[in-house]
């Protein structure tokens, strides 16, 4: 098959669209899309390679499996291996347990199930996942075993018309499907293959049906791909359910741009699209790691610039020296294959990253870092280990979503949630609500006090159409029952709270639904606690750690929380409803409270869920005279 300029020039604006959204996303707010061009070419190389072998009756499921093994491996290896030498000296146990997990899985070919059902609601941010780009390179993988085996078997009884039609038809469906499922599982729809197998199957249509058309229609082809795609990439944002309908977008432009095959295109011919076409997967895989290191150290925002240059840079080092290098595939026998080197890479690195998960992050003395008294802090309060002293104190048979299936629970919440007597406090809202009811509950042991209070569930009056899937069907029947527990228990104080987004949410409504109900109760709406990225353990460890400045301003500090306290001041300090500010309490000019005491103990003990302790030093010194008053 001829080279094409113009594919490899696509591959360029995929992977600086990638690039620069992973980097700063204010830049290019949906170039996540750049994946799903990917997704696109794979399709098209691969219905390529293997329609040609089967028309030649010389394909061989093996010789193509080497092939992409020689092609993938070999960069991914290094690179996994990369971080194992870094994290050797420079993670924590849990982090490097996690790394040696994750480097597992990516070099498995499995690692979009593992980030799908690590997708959980007390789970590590997803920039704290060196190797999370992998999945979709899992996803590739993936297509490549089970896609051959599928047309090899399909051609011993179809000619190649029919498996032509089979495979259009196939991605018909396939985005039927993907629209469908987007909407009722997102994170199942966004991580597998069974809704991503739609994008690489239009590649194959795009291989074999080729238009036949005029050049200066190619060149409309051209645009046309290019604006669809370009649009995508502005037009769209991570807020959007993806892959869903919106796909076809970036979908359907790279579709065109291929059957525009225009390999004399200035677009994509050009000498710098074609440079970084070549080293497309290499700054792939490389510039992950450098969005996750700027994130991770709290970096400036100078430090974008370097991470990209150096994405670039050691791409283009990974293509030269690591890429390029021409490995065997023309083995003779089944034992020969035993010879591909690229899978000895795979399983020695694969096998230390499974080694150091195994070993929990190598937590012993010949690492350095797994003996600071830094590192046994986070781990106090990693979140794996704090998550035991909660069920209890969050009230957790409370909670309509299990956490640990994530999934909506089938039976009620336990009856001692609603059942401790009539009037006093009725709490109600997310994990920031259950946080907040241990404080509640030590500062007012004898006060009756009732709970509903959902992970990931805003107090509504109305249905939730924001959440999806199992978190929709746990809300609403989270708030169902609130509602209807309200009218039975007649609270005299109701308290609202959530993790983020209250300027979404109108409060006015449950306050409508006690004036229709003749209810007196008052409404306290709690604010955004003051939130950290990372967490303020692995902030308070890395710069913070035994010092006097209890109050802490740090660059990890979420600043999305000001403006929602903001705007909630605007909304509702004039109103019936009494807003309670965090921020107005634990913040000043001179930053937020971090530390509760002189021990380090941190408010929070993840990105913003009150620690224990931290749950009771707000109630009882800054919230106990609002909420006694309304007793």
């Amino acid at each position: 098959m001829e080279f094409r300029k113009d594919i490899n020039g696509l591959r360029a604006i995929a992977v600086i669209a990638v690039v620069l959204f992973h980097f700063n996303a204010s830049w290019i707010p949906g170039g996540f899309a750049g994946v799903d061009v990917f997704f696109v070419i794979s399709g098209f190389l691969m219905t390529g390679i293997i329609f040609r072998g089967i028309e030649k009756e010389n394909f061989s499921i093996l010789k193509f499996y080497i092939a992409r093994a020689n092609r993938i491996i070999p960069a991914l290896a290094l690179l996994c291996l990369a971080l194992l030498v870094f994290g050797w000296f420079y993670l924590t146990p849990f982090d490097y347990r996690a790394l040696g997990k994750h480097v597992g899985s990516s070099l498995s070919f499995v690692s979009n199930f593992i980030y799908w059902k690590e997708a959980g609601y007390f789970d590590t941010a997803s920039h704290e996942k060196w190797l999370l780009h992998t999945w979709s390179l899992s996803v590739e993988w993936q297509f490549y075993i089970i896609y051959p085996l599928v047309l090899v078997a399909m051609r011993q009884f179809m000619s190649l018309k029919m498996m032509k039609t089979a495979i259009l038809l196939g991605s018909v469906f396939g985005f039927i499907f993907c629209v469908i499922a987007t909407y009722q599982w997102p994170s199942t729809a966004y991580y597998l293959l069974h809704t991503r197998a739609w994008e690489m199957m239009i590649g194959g249509v795009a291989y074999l049906y080729p238009f036949s058309i005029q050049e200066k229609r190619k060149k409309l082809l051209e645009w046309i791909g290019l604006a669809l795609i370009l649009g995508s990439y502005w037009l769209i944002s991570k807020d959007n359910p993806w892959p869903g309908y919106l796909a076809i977008f970036p979908v359907f432009g790279s579709f065109l741009i291929i059957q525009a095959q225009r390999n004399n295109s200035f677009i994509t011919s050009n000498i710098v699209f074609q440079k970084v076409g070549a080293w497309s997967y290499s700054i792939y895989l490389w510039h992950w790691p450098f969005v996750v290191a700027i994130y991770y150290y709290s970096l400036d925002s100078i430090f974008i610039y370097f991470g990209i240059a150096l994405s670039i840079f050691l791409g283009f080092l990974s293509y030269k020296y690591i890429e390029k290098i021409k490995f065997r595939n023309d083995f003779t026998s089944v034992f020969g294959y035993l010879k591909c080197k690229p899978v000895y890479f795979l399983c020695i690195t694969g096998f230390l990253g499974s080694f150091i998960f195994v070993e929990n992050g190598i937590n012993t003395p010949i690492r350095s870092i797994a003996n600071s008294e830094e590192a046994k802090y986070v781990s106090i309060y990693h979140t794996e280990n704090y998550k035991k002293y909660l069920p209890k104190a969050f009230m957790e048979q409370c909670n309509f979503f299990d956490a640990e299936s994530l999934s909506a629970k089938v039976d009620d919440i336990s009856e001692t949630c609603t059942t401790n007597g009539k009037g006093g406090i009725f709490i109600w809202g997310d994990s920031h609500a259950q946080a907040l009811s241990y404080g509640i509950r030590s500062t007012f042991p004898n006060v009756h006090i009732n709970q509903v209070a959902s992970s990931g569930c805003r107090p509504l009056i109305k249905k939730d159409n924001e959440s999806v899937e199992e978190y929709k069907r746990a809300c609403d029947r989270s708030n169902d029952m609130a509602k209807h527990k309200i009218l039975d228990i007649e609270p005299k104080v109701i308290i609202l709270a959530q993790r983020i987004d209250h300027d979404k949410n109108d409060f006015n409504e449950i306050l409508q639904y006690l004036y229709e109900h003749n209810l007196g109760a008052k409404l306290i709406l709690v604010g955004p606690v003051p939130q950290w990225q990372p967490s303020l353990p692995t902030t308070i460890a890395r710069r913070h750690f035994n010092k006097d400045d209890r109050v802490i301003n740090d660059r990890s500090f979420n600043r999305n929380v000001l403006r929602i306290n903001s705007q909630l001041h605007i909304d509702y300090d004039n109103s019936e409803i009494e807003y309670f500010s965090m921020i107005d309490q634990l913040c000043n000019k001179n930053g937020c409270l971090a530390k509760v005491d002189d021990k380090n103990t941190p408010l929070v003990f993840d990105y913003g869920h009150l620690s224990l302790k931290g749950s009771k030093y707000v109630v009882e010194n800054m919230m106990k005279d609002i909420i006694s008053s309304y007793l």
